[in-house]
């Protein structure tokens, strides 16, 4: 088999144009696929490709079943499905053709929620997608139960799709974000071939709704732009010196702050879109006054938005305790008084299904009660 995902849109076309096969016909295989899952005809044990896609030119049938065979041509699956008490997390576990797996994410949201410009927001009901790049992570962050794997594999680009693809069968998704499992920008090439996938035919997401996550790859963020103009960049920050990051993101020693910021500065001349920053709050770590005033100053000439993270535990192998939300209070207010930064402060969202920030480490999540009230979805601050 030469194709790992019949969502390897590059590879897939490459094979077509070897047999002289217009690269048109991908996007309509991969509408048919979708529909078939919708179905829940996916796991037939025979696929037959020419009743499943019907009117694709002969020569193109011999190209899929030579590279994806005569079963379901997806290189994963869906192994389960965990909901929160809630209702408005669900987390999904994926297993990967080499039986490895990877988690997912689909956190509901009410868009009505807030206000913009002043005004009341339109829209309802939204889903946001959280997935994997990568199966572990080689970042090491000290706050994160997937650093804690360490790195196996980089998904190719049909894997990091196919999340979507299972996730469409649970909810019609708006937006995705790559803050699940591995840091995106170490799996620079796939990921961007998937961005492009997701915002083509037949999936047509718009690109302002992806987010891009990463720690702080300089030589990735310099090439992003022009790779991907118009997408959402998040930069997992954490800290307001890099002594502190360096302490509690290892990786950190490779990408020393000032230069980051260099970059960040350069992105944001070229793209003229806001950023968001990540900051997990860990209790007198980085979370005091002083820290405030220093993110503060480092961030007063960005146009950013500022997401404040509540620390989820991550069990035994947590160092960490979390901010009281008073501390939260103050951190927000001091970035928004004094700086005119404007701050949000991330509402818990799955931690009862381990599907929380910086809980994806594919275990049986433990059961528990959760809030009930829709939130206002974070990835429409930036827009």
């Amino acid at each position: 088999m030469g194709i790992r995902s019949v969502f390897d849109g590059g590879e897939l076309r490459r094979e077509f144009e070897k047999s002289g096969i217009e690269g048109k016909f991908v996007p309509i295989i991969w509408k048919h696929l979708i529909a078939s899952i919708a179905k829940q005809q996916m796991q037939d044990s025979d696929w037959d490709w020419e009743k499943k896609v019907p009117s694709l030119p002969s020569s193109a049938y011999s190209v899929l079943r030579s590279n994806l065979g005569e079963t379901t041509p997806l290189s994963s699956s869906l192994h389960s499905v965990f909901h929160s008490a809630d209702n408005l997390t669900s987390k999904l576990l994926i297993k990967l053709h080499n039986g490895a797996f990877v988690e997912a994410v689909i956190m509901r949201y009410d868009t009505r929620l807030g206000k913009y410009a002043g005004k009341p927001r339109p829209g309802g009901l939204r889903a946001t997608l959280c997935i994997s790049s990568q199966v572990g992570c080689k970042m090491g962050c000290k706050f994160c139960a997937t650093g804690s794997m360490g790195f196996k594999n980089n998904l190719s680009s049909g894997e990091i799709v196919e999340q979507l693809v299972h996730a469409s069968a649970f909810s019609q998704i708006r937006n995705v974000v790559f803050m699940g499992m591995g840091e995106p920008l170490n799996n620079y090439s796939a990921v961007v071939e998937a961005v492009r996938i997701m915002t083509g035919l037949p999936f047509q997401l718009s690109l302002k709704r992806i987010t891009i996550s990463t720690v702080g790859i300089i030589h990735a963020i310099n090439k992003l732009h022009n790779d991907l103009p118009g997408l959402n960049l998040a930069v997992s920050l954490h800290a307001p010196a890099q002594d502190i990051r360096c302490h509690i993101m290892p990786a950190a020693r490779a990408f020393p702050l000032e230069k980051l910021m260099n970059s960040l500065q350069e992105y944001q001349r070229k793209s003229l879109q806001k950023i968001m920053i990540e900051y997990i709050m860990l209790d007198r770590v980085n979370d005091e006054e002083q820290h405030a005033h220093q993110l503060g100053k480092l961030l007063e000439t960005f146009q950013v938005v500022v997401n404040l993270i509540p620390f989820n535990s991550i069990g035994i192998l947590s160092q960490f305790k979390p901010t009281s939300e008073q501390k939260v209070s103050k951190f927000q207010k001091i970035l928004r008084g004094t700086y005119n930064i404007r701050t949000t402060v991330r509402k818990q969202m799955g931690e009862d299904i381990s599907g929380a920030c910086g809980q994806l480490v594919v275990n049986i999540p433990d059961k528990s009660h959760a809030n009930t009230e829709p939130l206002t979805d974070i990835e429409d601050l930036v827009i």
